[in-house]
């Protein structure tokens, strides 16, 4: 069609409205009630697991892409994370009757692992780029402070918005308006401050999932297609991206790459974090099989082209 767009800061910014909402709906899915038992194994999944992951595919894409050792790693972590909303449609709208404890395990992971993988891509691709003064440790701490900001205000910020939710009398429809406009400020209130905006509006989802709250149903509603919009917004961005004929020069490598990430990957890493728990094998290879990958891995791509790796 003759369009010609290369503008990866855009798409990065696109991507990082995008990936907000998609984490904010994945926190508003997240039932105490219906997640109780399933927790722990489940953040083991979405932190012991995606580095698991991130690493065993890293070994498949060192081979196959002859990639080094560090860049390998950051495609790897970039691949490792699950899609909060390609999971939860499949769970609901797929017509799936699952055991309570595989589906709550399915629905934690899928909404937590996100901000894991987006610490880890933007850590290693500082790394790589050699753009952070003082090194490892500065990274480290950096992180630290990322993650403990992105939770105070997330807990903090998600009460203010309840609150604001069940006190305010606003016309019909207005009620789930407030709610996403609250959750992206809250996104961009923690990134000045140099916290994790993602984990903030995680948290924020959960705190409005768990309490008593005004127009729940119609936040829900708009917030769903607020989300599926984002995912398309995402991967139209990425499709302009993307050159034909620069995919096709890495096709089969790409697809061994896929392959073993399915198969090997994700399958050995489930099974050493889920086995300790007592899981059967059926509900370790249902999970392992149900490791869907979305719109998450193309924002997590644009941060290392955006520093021109």
């Amino acid at each position: 069609g003759g369009i010609r767009y290369s503008d990866t800061r855009f798409t990065f910014l696109v991507g990082s409205l995008a990936l907000a909402i998609i984490l904010f709906d994945g926190g508003l899915r997240t039932r105490a009630a219906h997640v109780q038992g399933s927790v722990k194994p489940a953040l083991l999944l979405a932190t012991v697991g995606v580095v698991a992951t991130a690493a065993l595919t890293a070994l498949a894409a060192s081979k196959l892409l002859a990639l080094p050792p560090l860049e390998a790693m950051l495609l790897g972590t970039i691949l490792a994370s699950t899609d909060a909303a390609a999971v939860f449609f499949l769970i609901r709208a797929g017509g799936l009757h699952l055991e309570r404890r595989t589906g709550a395990t399915l629905e934690v992971e899928s909404g937590a692992n996100d901000p894991v993988a987006v610490f880890l891509t933007i850590g290693l691709t500082l790394w790589i780029s050699g753009d952070h003064e003082g090194g490892v440790w500065t990274i480290a701490l950096s992180m630290v402070w990322a993650m403990a900001a992105g939770l105070a205000v997330g807990y903090f910020g998600g009460r203010l918005l309840v609150a604001a939710l069940n006190r305010y009398d606003l016309p019909s429809g207005l009620h789930p308006w407030l709610a996403l406009a609250g959750a992206v400020s809250l996104f961009a209130l923690t990134n000045l401050i140099g916290g994790s905006g993602y984990l903030a509006v995680y948290l924020a989802g959960i705190v409005l999932a768990n309490r008593p709250l005004r127009a729940r149903q119609a936040v829900m509603s708009v917030q769903d297609a607020a989300t599926w919009f984002a995912q398309l917004a995402m991967f139209l961005l990425l499709g302009l991206l993307a050159a034909p004929n620069k995919l096709l020069g890495v096709l089969w490598p790409a697809l061994g790459v896929a392959a073993f990430l399915m198969f090997a990957a994700r399958p050995l890493a489930v099974a050493a974090c889920l086995l300790p728990f007592r899981y059967r094998w059926a509900e370790i290879g249902f999970i392992s099989w149900v490791g869907l990958r979305g719109a998450v891995g193309i924002f997590l791509a644009s941060i290392p082209l955006l520093v021109g790796i």
